[in-house]
């Protein structure tokens, strides 16, 4: 029992005692009975102010408080099984049960401690007794400060401490234990195990169905070496709900008593109120088929992958094909007669790859059931502000999100279900899904979110935080929690994060069939950490699964502040993936943040700079037009750090030496499997709006098409992963919206019957956008602009035309930087080069998949016919690839214009067009 806290707070102010006292026994507060299981999600058992925390735990036994230093007076940690500590500056403490001496350290910090703590400036080192330290397990279930106090005894500062490094090596175990959550055996006996270390106790709550009132609530016992908290239960069973009842001290808060989730959740009922208890491999839950599922094998090294990013809703939501109550769920993936199935048919046939899913975990952001959809009127104007206003009202509680706010890691999305009340309709309809995608030929890969958490502290829809709080989100250097992502950022640094992070990953791997993953702001987790989920996700899914990522070096952990990133820079020799903004903005021009006059302004490679002034570009140099085609080539072979290429001054340097972005190496990647490129996917602005701002508004909607297709070549001739947006080939307008993830339906919809690209729906949200109305509403008003059936179905043609030619021959996917050195080379470079022509040359011989001697491409984005003489080329027995010569090519001007001279080595490029050549054996 803990003793009467006015007691204590005397007989601790009165002595310092060493490690040899007793300490109060967990669970200080009364159990929870029944009745809390279907109570409030939090209760204040004894509240406390929110205290911040500028130390840090390193150790079991080391402690390091920022800015002071050991002379500056006597520290000591004080100690209350309930949240009692007063420190106020000038008075004693008061309110401890226990207070333990520190000694001041000088000695180094070993290597390990003092690279995982780079980032926390100097200041006092502290040590524990040895005694002391023993008791850390039940010292870290209370409340602690940290005090400063003069030889008076008075306090001088007071601070708690971020508890991570005392976790991660008090129970380094809790890594190996390999069946968090729940897990059922062969009896049908239902076992739950949590890690909640600094809990105070911890019961599981059952109820028989996602609504009926608590059935049992179960006590459940810890194990001091890990800090995991295990039942056996005798009355849970498969198919029923739960929660967990979590007694633990919130530094925000006080003593709570919260009703939490479970984190390691395969299912859930409506809106995550309940987990849900469930074997992953009972036959239950698997759809006909599914331990016979034919996984596509067509990508055998990592450049072998040409992605199609897609949401599950914006696939079939606005698709009449498709059975009503399907639309915008898994199960429209099911109806392979359907536009939208028909569609990513035909793109798998012309040799896409994978499908990659925005995010598809359980998500905070969206109500699973009654959610709204906005009712648009017909007729408004396509520069109406009325529309964007009617879906800001809305956004809380409308059907449509990105999902870039995790909830739950391992469990599938409610709101895309037919039932997010039953927790088996998400799986068993998820699994039905991929089922779909494998049998039209394309893998299936998710974006997945493990830099943030949707909230966290005592919010309800705080998991992780309201089970062990203040360790699993990365905290600066007050202790609050760093949200440069966002949102609530995540530490995957610290053990048990990290290994939440790779079960998930393995989880979906092995019980789901996914094939790879996107990592939303990869940069932002340790490289350390994705080389360990690499080995555990291909060792679950007993093949390789192929990872991506963005490598965004930027916030809290740039630079490698905190550890070496899973970055860009940092990446070389993982085999994992980053997308390159190198070609994105040399192709689409200027940057990803521009706004105002810098969306029309800055054009890019194929919107026009120099050879097409708009309007606003002013004067613009032939140099800036060179080095941008420099730029574009980088993309084109690889963005690999050793590939020489001849720049536009005649020097001949390797990637990593041209400088990209003011401070970076133009050319980052050791080799292709490290490189994604793009020029569109969700975010921004979708490739047709951007060049609404960047072309002449004079510019035909044909050749607004032309210039899509420019782009789509480029990435599609690029060594490395080719990655795309969903209707990126059908021209798919957001009506300019810069940043779509709350605009609902209306602005992300995909038409699959090819009449409409959605462009002048009205003005997008005045949130991101407002700001730009001015130059925005013009557009919108511009009719011209908006493509005709007739162009989009040339893009969709075009489009698949440059897929089958990518997957022709595997010198358009290269598998080592060697071999890209070896065989790629580019004409029409330097001083004198053409520059809106790049040519790029493809050597074959001897090369497994090649299929042809040798392959010449070339891009030509200018407005004017080009005729280049090229003598490396003269006597080459050059025909046009026989996609060009194919009665159904999209294109008829290639086949009718593009010539190419062998006595000369001259070639003849039609505007606005991309010409393959090919020699035969």
């Amino acid at each position: 029992m803990a003793a009467h806290p006015r007691a204590a707070w005397r007989y601790a102010a009165g002595l310092t005692l060493g490690g040899a006292m007793a300490l109060p026994c967990l669970g200080a507060s009364p159990a929870p009975t029944l009745a809390a299981c279907d109570g409030p999600f939090a209760t204040t058992l004894q509240a406390a102010p929110a205290s911040d925390a500028r130390a840090y735990w390193l150790d079991r036994q080391t402690m390091l408080w920022p800015g002071t230093s050991a002379s500056d007076g006597v520290f000591k940690l004080y100690y209350a099984s309930t949240p009692t500590l007063s420190a106020s500056k000038g008075a004693a403490v008061r309110g401890a049960e226990a207070v333990l001496p520190l000694n001041s350290i000088t000695t180094a910090l070993p290597a390990a401690l003092a690279q995982r703590f780079r980032f926390v400036a100097k200041g006092a080192q502290l040590q524990l007794a040895a005694a002391d330290s023993a008791r850390l397990p039940q010292l870290l279930t209370g409340q602690l400060m940290l005090v400063l106090e003069g030889a008076d005894g008075k306090v001088r500062d007071a601070t708690s401490l971020q508890i991570a490094g005392a976790l991660d090596d008090l129970y380094a175990s809790a890594a190996e234990v390999n069946d968090l959550g729940v897990s059922i055996a062969s009896n049908g006996a239902v076992s739950f195990k949590l890690w909640a270390p600094t809990a105070q106790q911890v019961a599981v709550c059952t109820y028989a169905s996602g609504t009926a009132a608590a059935s049992s609530i179960q006590p459940m016992q810890r194990d001091n070496a890990s800090g995991v908290w295990s039942l056996q239960s005798s009355t849970a069973q498969d198919g029923q709900y739960y929660r967990y009842v979590v007694d633990v001290i919130a530094p925000s808060t006080g003593l709570v008593r919260n009703l939490v989730t479970d984190p390691y959740s395969v299912s859930l009922t409506t809106d995550s109120r309940r987990s849900y208890i469930a074997d992953l491999n009972a036959p239950r839950l698997k759809p006909a088929g599914w331990e016979r599922e034919h996984r596509p094998k067509r990508v055998y090294f990592q450049p072998d992958m040409t992605v199609y990013e897609l949401h599950v809703r914006d696939f079939s939501i606005n698709d009449a094909s498709v059975s009503a109550a399907k639309r915008g769920k898994y199960a429209a993936f099911t109806e392979s007669t359907s536009n939208g199935m028909q569609h990513l048919a035909a793109l798998a046939q012309a040799g896409m790859t994978d499908i990659h899913l925005l995010p598809v975990f359980d998500i905070g952001s969206v109500p699973e059931q009654g959610c709204i959809t906005p009712q648009i009127p017909a007729g408004l104007a396509p520069d109406n502000t009325e529309t964007q206003a009617n879906i800001a009202r809305t956004q809380a509680s409308d059907c449509y999100n990105w999902g870039y706010d995790p909830y739950h890691y391992s469990a599938p999305e409610g709101s895309f279900a037919s039932d997010p009340a039953n927790g088996a309709t998400r799986i068993i309809e998820f699994r039905q899904m991929v089922q779909a995608l494998h049998k039209a030929g394309l893998r299936v890969g998710m974006d997945v979110v493990y830099n943030h958490t949707f909230i966290a502290g005592q919010n309800e829809k705080s998991v992780l935080d309201r089970i062990v709080p203040g360790y699993y989100h990365r905290l600066n250097g007050n202790g609050a929690v760093e949200r440069s992502t966002c949102c609530d950022n995540t530490a995957t640094e610290n053990r048990m994060m990290g290994k939440l992070m790779i079960d998930s990953v393995a989880l979906w791997a092995q019980q789901y069939h996914i094939d790879s993953f996107r990592f939303d702001l990869m940069g932002h987790q340790p490289r350390a950490a994705m080389e360990q989920l690499q080995l555990k996700a291909d060792r679950a899914a007993g093949r390789h699964i192929n990872l991506i990522g963005e490598g965004w070096n930027f916030g809290e952990v740039a630079d490698g502040a905190r550890f070496v990133q899973a970055s860009q820079l940092s990446l070389n020799g993982s085999g994992i993936g980053t997308f390159s903004d190198r070609a994105r903005d040399a192709v689409r021009g200027g940057g990803a943040g521009d706004s105002g006059l810098q969306m029309i302004s800055q054009q890019g490679y194929i919107n026009g700079l120099v050879y097409d002034n708009n309007a606003q570009a002013g004067k613009r140099s032939v140099t800036d037009l060179l080095q941008t085609a420099d730029m574009v080539r980088v993309g084109l072979a690889g963005s690999i750090r050793s590939y020489p290429m001849r720049r536009y001054d005649d020097s001949i340097q390797p990637l990593q030496n041209i400088v990209y972005g003011g401070n970076q190496p133009a050319g980052y990647a050791s080799e292709p499997d490290e490189v994604v490129n793009y020029v569109e996917n969700h975010d921004n602005q979708t490739l047709y709006d951007i060049n609404a701002f960047k072309l002449p508004t004079s510019t035909s909607s044909a050749e607004r098409a032309r210039v899509q297709m420019l782009g789509a070549a480029i990435n599609a001739f690029s060594q490395g992963v080719a990655y795309f947006h969903a209707g990126f080939d059908i021209l798919r307008s957001k009506s300019l919206d810069r940043n779509s993830f709350e605009s609902g339906d209306w602005f992300n919809r995909l038409d699959w019957s090819y009449q409409d690209n959605y462009y002048g729906v009205g003005a997008p949200r005045a949130e991101d956008n407002g700001k730009d109305y001015d130059l925005i509403l013009p557009l919108l008003r511009n009719s011209a602009i908006k493509p005709t059936p007739k162009d989009i179905a040339f893009a969709r043609d075009a489009f698949r035309d440059l897929l089958r030619i990518r997957s022709s021959s595997t010198l358009f996917r290269l598998r080592s930087a060697a071999e890209i050195r070896q065989r790629l080379s580019f004409y029409n470079t330097g001083s004198q080069q053409v520059p809106t022509v790049l040519v790029g040359h493809l050597e074959g011989a001897g090369y497994a998949g090649a299929q042809f001697r040798s392959i010449t491409y070339l891009i030509n984005v200018d407005t004017q016919v080009q005729k280049l003489t090229i003598s490396e080329e003269k006597n080459r027995h050059y025909q046009l690839h026989p996609v060009h010569t194919d009665m159904a090519a999209a294109d008829k001007r290639v086949a009718s214009e593009a010539r190419f001279d062998a006595s000369t080595g001259s070639f003849v490029i039609p505007p606005r067009s991309a010409v393959v050549f090919v020699e035969t054996y």
